[in-house]
């Protein structure tokens, strides 16, 4: 007789897995090795063969909170006692209402109109059907494309993986089935480079040759994030929001990796000073308690999604939409972001990952160094072997999730200096080796 799950060993548990469960981006006959979790608290995941690993990883930027956060325990207690879910069509509730008071307080003037989604893939997809309803709504269905930058990450579903990276992406498998989209080059100045005017060129060509039949630009703010994890001049953002009024084009901010703090300002779009039309932000919205993500717009965009000729009505409902129990955890989060100390908590780490990771610009295996915020990138010059570099991770007590070429981590903001410490040696270390 078989034993159920529950009374497996953790190695019997690592062995099911390693037979029957996929894991992102990774290949099910010839998978790359997995730890398994016991418990986790603050900035510490504790494997079950013992070892205490310092995250440097967020869980893929969620956690800024740390794991098993007192605050975010209690109103996830407090709400599963009341309400765990309930649908979202006809009926409402206070973690929902309270949710988008919250993020309407904190997002740019103007953004007061909130659609709750599953994910930050499916806030892409609806960002995008609003854009698309959007000029159906004003009359013009003939704008029904979308202008974005290479090197960018928008999900893993269709209409975010069409607005990725075509050629470079880790979606050009489906190149064939997605939406054909317009693309230009990423921006080609770095976030601490002078600024050159002459970065509009190109811009404003396509605008002027194409701005007929494109219903938005979309792109992430100031950071490019699992496409390449690079830091482009604001003054790119400025740029397109300028010509997005001039001629006529909505602009969509994916805020998904870098909204609330994560990059030094509390959505990226601000180092600009620019309001998008639509913002999408998710994974720290519930401190990557459970997934959850939304989508803030303004009233234009609003009304003319919801006028009769488009439809009515936002085309999109989901089954798990406004679930209360994460909006009740998100509503708790965004209470905390509020109150600002996350402001000091990421200058400081900043300021410790410039003193520790710019040092390694001098190695010979390293291309780049790029800190921003709570971000640190170490740039190799050749892939870095990911099952080779985590065993050191964990020899070391840390755990980074290298990818391509990219030694990145994005802490929780929690985390202490002789955490950091330790996360940034281990980087170090795994630099030189390769650097010898």
């Amino acid at each position: 007789m078989t034993p159920s799950l529950t009374t497996r060993s953790w190695q019997q548990q690592l062995d099911f897995d390693q037979r029957h469960l996929w894991h992102p981006y990774t290949s099910m006959t010839d998978p790359l090795p997995c730890y398994h979790v016991k418990t986790a608290n603050g900035c510490d995941i504790e494997l079950s063969s013992g070892e205490r690993l310092v995250d440097g990883m967020s869980s893929w930027w969620a956690a800024i909170h740390g794991y098993n956060h007192p605050r975010l325990n209690a109103a996830a207690h407090q709400q599963i006692d009341r309400l765990s879910h309930v649908m979202f069509g006809g009926l409402t509730h206070e973690p929902a209402v309270t949710l988008a008071e919250r993020l309407i307080k904190l997002t740019p003037a103007g953004l007061d109109r909130v659609f709750i989604a599953d994910s930050g893939s499916v806030s892409v997809e609806v960002a995008i059907k609003m854009a698309l309803q959007y000029w159906v709504g004003r009359e013009q269905p003939q704008k029904n494309q979308l202008l974005t930058v290479r090197g960018g990450y928008h999900g893993d579903t269709f209409a975010a993986m069409s607005v990725c990276d075509p050629v470079n992406g880790m979606h050009h498998l489906f190149k064939h089935a997605l939406c054909n989209q317009q693309f230009v080059d990423k921006p080609r100045l770095s976030f601490w480079q002078d600024w050159d005017p002459a970065e509009e060129h190109q811009l404003r060509q396509v605008f002027e040759q194409q701005h007929q039949r494109l219903a938005a630009v979309i792109l992430e703010p100031v950071v490019q994030g699992a496409g390449g994890m690079r830091m482009y001049h604001p003054n790119y953002l400025r740029v397109l929001r300028s010509l997005c009024d001039e001629f006529g084009l909505l602009l969509i901010c994916d805020e998904i990796a870098t909204g609330f703090g994560r990059s030094g300002k509390l959505f990226a779009s601000e180092f600009a000073d620019i309001t998008p039309d639509i913002l999408c932000v998710g994974k720290a919205l519930t401190s990557g308690y459970m997934t959850l993500a939304a989508v803030v717009t303004n009233a234009d965009v609003a009304t003319a999604v919801s006028a009769e000729k488009a439809g009515g009505a936002l085309m999109h409902g989901p089954t798990f939409m406004g679930n209360p129990l994460a909006c009740a955890v998100a509503a708790e989060s965004l209470a905390m972001i509020a109150e600002g100390h996350w402001q000091q908590q990421v200058a400081q780490i900043e300021q410790q990952l410039q003193q520790q990771l710019n040092p390694l610009q001098q190695l010979a295996g390293v291309n780049e160094v790029r800190v921003l915020g709570a971000i640190g990138v170490v740039e190799m010059q050749q892939p870095i072997d990911v099952a080779a570099a985590q065993q050191l991770f964990i020899q070391r007590g840390v755990w980074i999730r290298p990818f391509g070429r990219l030694l990145y981590i994005m802490p929780p903001y929690l985390i202490e200096p002789e955490q950091l410490s330790r996360v940034t040696a281990a980087m170090a270390e795994y630099a030189r080796s390769v650097s010898a």
